[in-house]
């Protein structure tokens, strides 16, 4: 399983959100067609865009709650006080890829950054 997290600001759009996974893919050699899903913080289910890039790739949304997080948060790869502060995560984009992808995946790297939007992928801990 391969999934690709998702953080954003409020109200951005979907082809920001698309422009960002495939930023993140790129940087690793991957396209969209190894994706399993997307994954965002519950607190972003209110971000049409990113259920509407979901839906654009034919990929499920996974909405992770801060608990989730908060477990894989001192696995993540980047640590934002900004972040921290609004969401109780260092990165939204990696501990949601992470607590999403399985409780033994990992990172590729650390998230992309394209804007407004961050983007982080992370492989099942089975996944080579």
């Amino acid at each position: 399983m391969i999934v690709a997290g998702i953080g954003c600001k409020k109200g951005v759009s979907t082809s920001q959100i698309l422009a960002a996974v495939e930023a993140a893919l790129q940087s690793h050699g991957l396209s969209s067609a190894s994706l399993s899903g997307l994954a965002t913080a519950k607190l972003k289910a209110h971000e049409d865009a990113i259920f509407s890039a979901g839906h654009e790739l034919r990929l499920p949304v996974f909405l992770v709650d801060g608990p989730a997080l908060q477990i894989v948060s001192l696995r993540g790869l980047t640590r934002s006080g900004r972040s921290l502060a609004a969401t109780g995560t260092p990165s939204v984009s990696e501990t949601a890829a992470l607590a999403a992808a399985g409780h033994r995946a990992r990172l590729l790297g650390p998230r992309t950054v394209l804007g407004p939007v961050t983007c982080a992928i992370a492989v099942a801990g089975d996944t080579k």
